[in-house]
């Protein structure tokens, strides 16, 4: 298991009714580098079925405790975010996935620190909420109902990102290119002023102020190497093109 403060948080299903929806979350949970996951009397349960609609997750799937109460669940963890869509009368503290995000992130170091969600058409009772030591609410419209795992995937989502987690490494371009020198812009200058004279572009302008342009978008656009080159190119066979059509 890689080295990160994700490894502390686990997701709480209670009572799933469905293994589609547990195959989703689990899907989500790879997503974004949890991998703790724990069910309350799921209503189905086939680790055959899950792995196959979530691919590439038997690591987690093999992983799964089950608990026969809520109070087994999460005994070991040392904060709890319950997610809810119902504003409840008890006045308690809510939040939402980012602030979650990062008071369960603060929390992390002194162990298991657990998101909790209820069932697909109910969610929480008001007595499994009492286990959480903080509610949060997904902002949304008036329809306020979300799928299971769509509200596991923001919250993990908030995690990930409050984790600055890199678990994903974004390779390079197949034939990466060097940055472009100080020559290869100035090559690049004088052979645009030369095509630009070629088509009489400075005929009504003066060309003191468009090439001035010319570099100032050049050098924000910031091209490497191989991009300076090819403009060039096509300065010079602009060029070449009108030397050719002059000749016939």
């Amino acid at each position: 298991m890689s080295d990160s403060v994700l490894n502390a948080v686990v997701v709480v299903l209670v009572e799933p009714q469905d293994t589609v929806n547990i195959a989703n979350v689990i899907r989500a949970m790879k997503n974004m580098g949890v991998s703790s996951l724990r069910l309350v009397r799921p209503v189905e349960f086939d680790p055959w079925r899950i792995e196959g609609v979530a691919h590439d997750t038997e690591d987690i799937v093999d992983r799964i405790r089950h608990a026969d109460t809520l109070d087994e669940a999460i005994a070991d963890c040392v904060r709890v975010a319950g997610f809810s869509a119902r504003r409840r009368a008890a006045k308690r503290e809510v939040l939402d996935p980012a602030a979650a995000a990062t008071d369960l992130l603060a929390h992390a170091a002194g162990g298991p620190v657990a998101l909790l969600f209820g069932r697909e058409d109910k969610g929480l009772s008001n007595d499994e909420l009492d286990r959480a030591s903080v509610v949060v609410t997904i902002p949304t419209t008036e329809h306020k109902s979300l799928n299971l795992s769509q509200a596991v995937l923001l919250a993990l989502y908030e995690l990930h990102r409050a984790a600055g987690d890199a678990t994903r490494t974004i390779p390079p371009p197949r034939h990466d290119s060097p940055p472009a020198t100080a020559e290869q812009f100035e090559r690049l200058f004088a052979e645009l002023d030369k095509a630009l004279r070629a088509i009489d572009f400075f005929k009504t302008r003066y060309p003191e102020h468009v090439m001035r342009s010319v570099r100032s978008l050049t050098y924000r656009a910031i091209p490497d190497a191989r991009e300076i080159e090819l403009l060039r190119a096509t300065a010079i066979e602009v060029q070449r093109a009108l030397e050719r059509a002059r000749r016939s």
